[in-house]
């Protein structure tokens, strides 16, 4: 998950170039960041905080489903569900109560460009908590029965998104826009895929893409740097030292296709594509305000109020800019009556049009700049989970520890003249139009 899209509810205060989050009513402390680096070499961003005995973990493999071999796409979906599913010398059941008895929350989330995870789990269960982290990540059984319990579960839910309009558009969406690329591929693979997938694929993939040389933590809590260092050798430190990962190519989206699917059903999905900008790009700060006036801004957007407020064609549209590794995309989206589908499909591309060549106005870049600027602490740093993780995506982006004293900065500097420079270059041009509904003649 990108840190610019989590939504958290806490309150941040910006002082003296200092972080001070509110963890109560009450209770106010300050973060500071450090980088440690273990006796291996394993390094992690760390937030000491002593207010509760929580200790957060959050750590991400570059690699994700962009790396399941052909013809066994969704290996790493599947994974993410079978790494607790016993480990070591322990029993799925075992390993199970294992994990309920010390209470810890965890997560496994593979995205195209990542393979994520986290824990959460008191201090005084930090020594056993570490263990079964370590079990999971290292030494995972892939026992045939769980196995097959897990990939029943996922083969059950692919079969209902068969027939679901969005997933329908999603796939032609993805088809259509990487087209021949990895990222074109079902990161949640397909019925017969998933099917195919064993035990030895699981570890394949886990030996290819879990290693140290592709890993960054984020640590918040509880933890001393000493103990950090301790805990960093501990869980991943007999990962192997280099990953061997298959390389992903650069890939520029397709576009100026219109696709319509036909299928039964009361709405008509919409789905709109362009091509975008990479996180690292100078302009993506531009790009990211002009798009909250576009679509990004939810309630107070143009589609939002052209689509919805004026004309009622639907409940919710929306456009945002998507950021992967080796890509960038502008994409938008709604579900109408079938009877409507084309006017909200004209309304929807004549905003695309009348951002391009028009840029926001002075004043909704404004309102953009302050909606932005205080939402980021107020949606990312309630929790020490969800600190950990901005930690991870920090080092990921490569974005510098300084980043969250700096983003205002970043922010306040884009001129008007920016905002309609780069508005220029995202929303002009012929997109991509996929349709999924019902022909109306």
């Amino acid at each position: 998950m990108s840190i610019f899209s989590m939504r958290l509810t806490p309150t941040v205060v910006l002082a003296a170039g200092v972080w001070l989050i509110s963890a109560s009513v009450s209770t106010v402390f300050a973060v500071d960041i450090k980088s440690v680096t273990s006796e291996r070499g394993i390094k992690a961003l760390l937030v000491e905080d002593y207010t509760v005995p929580l200790v957060a973990i959050s750590y991400s493999f570059k690699g994700g489903s962009a790396q399941d071999r052909a013809g066994k796409e969704g290996t790493a979906q599947l994974l993410t569900n079978t790494l607790d599913e016993g480990a070591g010398p322990i029993d799925s059941q075992t390993f199970q109560v294992r994990l309920q008895d010390n209470g810890m929350s965890y997560s496994f989330n593979a995205g195209y460009d990542s393979f994520s995870g986290g824990i959460k789990t008191l201090k005084s269960e930090t020594a056993d908590a570490f263990e079964l982290l370590r079990l999971m990540l290292n030494e995972p059984r892939f026992d045939v029965e769980p196995v097959d319990r897990m990939k029943a579960s996922r083969l059950n839910r692919l079969k209902g998104q068969e027939t679901n309009p969005r997933s329908i558009a999603g796939k032609a969406f993805r088809e259509s826009v990487f087209a021949g690329h990895p990222y074109s591929r079902p990161g949640e693979g397909t019925l017969q895929t998933m099917a195919d997938i064993g035990p030895a694929d699981l570890e394949d993939f886990r030996k290819r893409v879990f290693a140290r040389d592709n890993l960054v933590v984020g640590v918040v809590g509880a933890i001393s740097a000493e103990e950090t260092r301790a805990m960093l050798d501990q869980v991943f430190g007999e990962l192997p030292e280099k990953a061997s990962l298959t390389p992903v190519p650069e890939v520029e989206p397709k576009v100026g296709e219109v696709n319509h699917i036909e299928f039964a059903t009361p709405q008509t999905n919409i789905r709109i594509a362009l091509p975008g900008i990479k996180r690292e790009d100078p302009d993506f700060f531009a790009g990211y305000l002009a798009n909250y006036v576009l679509g990004g801004g939810s309630f107070s957007s143009r589609l939002y109020s052209e689509v919805r407020e004026k004309r009622g064609l639907a409940y919710g549209v929306y456009s945002y800019l998507g950021t992967y590794d080796h890509a960038g995309i502008v994409g938008s989206g709604s579900a109408t009556r079938a009877d409507r589908s084309q006017q909200t499909v004209d309304v929807m591309l004549a905003e695309f049009e009348r951002m391009a060549k028009e840029g926001p106005t002075a004043e909704e870049l404004e309102k953009a700049k302050k909606y932005i600027k205080g939402s980021y602490a107020i949606a990312n740093l309630d929790t020490s989970g969800k600190i950990a993780s901005v930690l991870v995506a920090i080092q990921n982006l490569g974005l510098g520890v300084d980043y969250i004293d700096k983003r205002a900065d970043y922010i306040e500097a884009v001129t008007l003249e920016d905002a309609k420079r780069v508005s220029a270059k995202l929303f002009g041009g012929k997109p991509t139009v996929i349709t999924v509904g019902r022909k109306v003649k």
